[in-house]
């Protein structure tokens, strides 16, 4: 189940009432899930915004700390976004403060990496004459493409190439739907 409501998610596929069919059976495997499982399930949830307090409650915040180290690093980032939707959701479910923590180290830590694409726009707005700062830390772990400057206000922009894209570069995939929510 987790696996299947990611590959949903990871495509941009986010239903709601498919992912509302399967919250009650993915509540009942919580306690046999792998850290991939649980890191999976809470992605995709975030992905596909769709509010599940009866999945993520206590319960499931007490299987997280309880496998605590067994996460890999994809999980922890997968957490850490997990943990930003719930914070803007203003949920009850969260993550416990050294847990969050070692979340966003891990998300913040990942070095960038610039795309032709992106360094050409870089280059056309130097050639305007915008000062611009690029791969700019927000406070939410997340990194924009590019920063500028304009009649006194601050831009942001993120340059979405075609692997942000599925389906003839028409549809976002899970990730940037949830990078443009969350930043």
């Amino acid at each position: 189940v987790a696996n299947l409501l990611w590959s949903y998610s990871a495509m941009g596929i986010v239903d709601k009432k498919l992912f509302l069919s399967f919250m009650p059976t993915a509540g009942k495997l919580i306690d046999s899930d792998t850290n991939q499982g649980l890191a999976n399930i809470a992605w995709a949830y975030a992905v596909a915004d769709v509010d599940a307090p009866t999945l993520f409650n206590a319960h499931f915040i007490n299987k997280c700390v309880e496998k605590g180290s067994g996460f890999e690093i994809e999980h922890y980032r997968q957490l850490h976004q997990w943990h930003l939707w719930q914070t803007k959701e203003k949920s009850n479910s969260r993550l416990p403060v050294d847990f969050q923590e070692r979340c966003y180290d891990i998300f913040i830590s990942e070095e960038p990496t610039v795309s032709k694409l992106q360094d050409d726009v870089v280059a056309q707005l130097l050639h305007i004459g915008l000062e611009t700062k690029e791969e700019v830390l927000v406070g939410s772990g997340y990194r924009i493409d590019a920063i500028v400057k304009v009649n006194g206000k601050t831009i942001g922009i993120e340059v979405d190439g075609p692997h942000h894209f599925i389906r003839k570069g028409r549809f976002p995939l899970g990730s940037t739907i949830l990078k443009r929510r969350q930043v």
